[in-house]
Parts: structure tokens; sequence; C-alpha cells
């Protein structure tokens, strides 16, 4: 992957609607090979997808709650079986393995408390050989960012 390429998805990642000859435009290519990258891109699974972002409040995602999850054991199976759990989550945008005393951290976007207490007991509490759940709620968002920094 060179320079232009990062460009490409620079302007993808701001805007994922851009024509091809509006991002040819913008990368300094001319059309065609501007589409050959993009393709090339894709096929390769550097890009993945094109979505939409959505704001959570206005689709009615009122609570995100970060949540660090500690495991009992760390066996094979039972940490496939708890990743293939949170997996089924629809609550759970993001899980992460992470470093330090969580071994997960999970982004869940719930409509309310109510809905996040029903997320804990009925989901996060059935998943066998959680040793412990420790949750923040974030009151606001300070940065949201959707283009990756630039390498170099």
């Amino acid at each position: 992957m060179d320079d232009r390429d990062r460009r490409i998805l620079a302007a993808l990642q701001a805007n994922g609607r851009i024509s091809n000859q509006e991002l040819a435009d913008q990368v300094h290519l001319s059309p065609s090979p501007c589409l050959r990258r993009v393709r090339q891109l894709e096929d390769s699974g550097v890009i993945q997808g094109y979505t939409a972002l959505v704001d959570e409040e206005g689709y009615g995602l009122t609570v995100t709650a970060f949540v660090r999850v500690r495991l009992q054991l760390h066996t094979t199976a039972s940490i496939r079986a708890f990743e293939d759990a949170i997996a089924r989550m629809d609550a759970v945008l993001d899980c992460y393995v992470m470093t330090g005393e969580a071994d997960y951290l999970l982004r869940v976007l719930v409509p309310d408390l109510k809905a996040y207490e029903a997320f804990v007991r009925r989901e996060l509490h059935a998943v066998p050989g959680i040793a412990s759940i420790d949750t923040s709620f974030a009151y606001g968002r300070v940065k949201r960012a959707t283009v990756y920094p630039q390498l170099g």
C-alpha cells in the first residue's frame, strides 16, 4: 500500500458515497486507475465494506456503557465460549482483548439504564466463566473520528 492508496482510503472514510470521478480528482488520478485501486483495496480486504454512520441518540440508543470483563479461567474453551457468546449479543458494538486487570473491554449501546440492567442480567450473566464485570457509563463524547491518522 502506498501513499496514494492511503489518500483513497482517507477520502472514502470521510465520504463513502463519493463518486469515482470525485475520488479520482481528489487523489489526482484518472478515473480508471482510481477505480482499479479501489477494487484492489476491496479484493485484498483492506476495504471491508461500506456503511452509514448513524447518531446513536437519534436512533434511540442513549446509553453508552464501557464494560470491563475478567474471566475466571483462561483456557482455550472458556475464551472461545465467551467470545462466541459476545459475538451473538446485538448490544455489544465492540469487543477488545485487553492487557491489564480486565481481559475484555466491551462497548455496549442500549436505550436506557433499564435496558442495560436487562442486558447484564439476561445476556452477560448467562455467559459461564465470568469472574467480574465492571461498567463505566459515558455521559458525553469529546471526539469521534472516522478517518485513520496518517502514517509516517
